[in-house]
């Protein structure tokens, strides 16, 4: 993913092989120069500084002189950032953006489809959900970035599944191998909540209105198929698929903590690390914690797949990107600097400063030796990239428009439906609620 005369690198981008992918630029009097970049301030140790490491030595070969700013997301200071840049249309050369926010600012985005279409080539398709995020208009306005890109998937306490619902996780989804999870439904996964929260160690999943909860609703919400929005931006959640969602979300809340509708991102990690459940959906960043902080826990966590639910089998990614204003003063750097950044060598630097927390997009980079390496316990993160694409990546509220999903995604309607239908509400009710909080997005 990197970035000297407009016109002509274009018309050869178009024809760079793989082995030009990482290859320099020329330099010219619109090439080398200055370059700013900001970045998501990682929340691992190390990891901002394998990237760094990354770019100075770039710089270092291309004589270009970088400046690196990492931008907390903690108090959207990541979000005010963008926004500010946007309406004063200056700022960093090369910025991240974190979900949603490519398709919010596409028209101040610069093409990045030349870039695209070589790392498709050298490192395979990307998924779906990284299309629908990162296209605008039919062309790329941004480039899936591995930092901070991540799926939110289960991890579970092999030891008190096993005890408590008599599975075997981990023969389930073995280190190394295929999964063998025809048997894991949303059937199977309810009685392991039941039976868990009778054992007293519930599972830990939130039904806030924070992105883990949304996330974590959204995939339920496609396992059912039931979406609220379709493609052409037409209301569709009155149908059988909905009610068959929220009356199935009622259970499971049922066997959750009592206090899981005020729950946000850092109550699951706590939760988790400790010891008072069985499984949370995340990120590896509370095995992370838990290897720190109470290493017999971590030792017996196992990251895996979701249930597969009557319409398939959902995981919810959240891709960061990589974007290059249209207004900015180096775009050519820009663009050689995040191919550089997008190399299989680079990539693997990344994930391995993140401990496999990190990402890649691409279907040929999810075989990484780090998510097989690590532990304890060894093989935990495995499955955690999806690498035998045993399920479908997802995001809460596709396939609506991004501007209206991104509403109810930052709305948190769907939880907020399973919550009303949990507390007493009837399902016919919640979905005329939610069909007028719809209406109410469709206006915006």
């Amino acid at each position: 993913m990197s970035h000297q005369s407009r016109r002509k690198f274009i018309k050869s981008a178009a024809k760079v092989s793989a082995a030009v992918i990482s290859a320099p630029f020329v330099h010219t009097s619109h090439a080398a120069g200055s370059l700013s970049v900001g970045l998501w301030d990682h929340w691992v140790p190390g990891a901002n500084q394998a990237t760094t490491d990354l770019i100075n030595q770039w710089a270092a070969k291309e004589k270009v002189d970088v400046k690196i700013d990492y931008i907390t997301s903690q108090g959207n200071k990541l979000l005010l950032t963008t926004a500010a840049e946007a309406q004063a249309k200056s700022g960093h050369d090369i910025l991240a953006l974190s979900t949603w926010l490519p398709a919010d600012h596409g028209k101040l985005l610069e093409p990045v489809d030349d870039i695209m279409g070589d790392l498709i080539k050298e490192h395979g398709a990307v998924n779906n959900t990284v299309q629908y995020l990162g296209k605008v208009d039919g062309k790329w306005v941004a480039i899936p970035a591995t930092v901070g890109s991540q799926i939110k998937g289960p991890c579970s306490r092999m030891d008190l599944l096993k005890q408590h619902a008599g599975i075997d996780i981990r023969a389930m989804y073995p280190a190394g191998a295929a999964p063998k999870a025809d048997a894991w439904t949303t059937d199977a996964f309810l009685k392991a909540a039941e039976a868990c929260h009778k054992g007293g160690v519930p599972f830990g999943i939130g039904f806030g209105t924070t992105t883990d909860s949304v996330d974590t609703a959204g995939s339920f919400f496609h396992a059912f198929g039931a979406n609220l929005v379709d493609a052409k931006g037409n209301i569709v959640v009155k149908s059988d698929e909905t009610k068959q969602v929220l009356e199935y979300l009622k259970k499971l809340i049922s066997f959750l903590p009592p206090d899981v509708p005020a729950w946000d991102d850092a109550s699951n990690n706590k939760w988790l690390v400790s010891g008072k459940g069985a499984m949370i959906m995340n990120p590896p960043s509370a095995w992370a914690v838990a290897k720190r902080d109470a290493p017999q826990i971590a030792e017996q966590l196992w990251t895996h797949g979701f249930p597969v639910g009557p319409k398939g089998r959902y995981a919810p990614f959240l891709p960061f990107y990589w974007g290059i204003w249209n207004f900015g003063k180096n775009k050519s750097a820009a663009k050689n600097l995040l191919r550089h950044l997008s190399t299989r060598q680079a990539v693997a630097k990344m994930v391995e400063a993140s401990g496999g927390y990190d990402l890649p997009s691409f279907a040929n980079l999810t075989t990484l030796p780090t998510w097989a390496e690590v532990g304890p316990p060894k093989g935990t993160l495995y499955h955690y990239p999806n690498p035998h694409n045993h399920q479908i990546l997802s995001i809460g509220a596709a396939p609506a428009p991004p501007r209206i999903a991104n509403q109810i995604y930052n709305s948190g309607l769907m939880t907020k439906m399973a919550v009303r239908h949990a507390q007493g509400e009837t399902v016919d009710k919640t979905i005329a609620w939610a069909a007028k909080e719809l209406e109410g997005f469709m206006r915006v």
